[in-house]
């Protein structure tokens, strides 16, 4: 038993030189996604679809609260069929509303995630190019809850990695 612990004191003890040799850094990618230029396209295309899409709906809410307002008005003087319709006519025209609203909601998020899994892909190449060439061991990513410390002389390769993701584009 004494061996074996002597045998793993040793190895650990032999071994830290080459953790001293590692070379790390980090990359805070969200910022990357959202400093760089493909990022800022991508957000002025999925704010210029909502506009689209808020036009749209305003029409249709407009319509829909005329129809609203006929039916509080009238609602007393129509007669039982006549009733019956304009609420079956509100009925479906909220229904479609919402599904509109919602499909919206959808393809926004859709195309949000098409773009960003797309800028993903391409920095992930470009920061394994620079895991290569700059003889990285290992490049951690920034989140929210991801590193809790970065050391003083840890490289922060975000500044680069938009600039080499930009270049790439022109």
């Amino acid at each position: 038993m004494r061996k074996i612990i002597f045998v793993l004191l040793a190895t650990f003890l032999l071994s830290t030189p080459a953790f001293a040799e590692m070379k790390v850094a980090y990359v805070n990618l969200q910022k990357a996604l959202n400093d760089s230029v493909s990022g800022a396209q991508a957000k002025v295309k999925i704010a210029a679809q909502a506009k689209e899409y808020e036009t749209e709906f305003k029409i249709k809410q407009e319509a829909f609260l005329k129809l609203k307002n006929e039916l509080e008005k009238q609602g007393a003087l129509l007669s039982d069929t006549a009733k019956a319709e304009k609420i079956k006519e509100y009925q479906t025209q909220a229904a479609a509303l919402q599904k509109f609203q919602n499909e919206a909601r959808r393809q926004l998020q859709q195309e949000d995630e098409k773009y960003t899994q797309q800028i993903l892909k391409e920095l992930t190449a470009i920061l394994q190019k620079f895991g290569r060439d700059g003889s990285y061991s290992m490049i951690f990513e920034k989140t929210e809850g991801g590193l809790i410390y970065v050391a003083d002389d840890m490289i922060d390769l975000t500044i680069q990695l938009i600039e080499a993701y930009d270049a790439s584009k022109k």
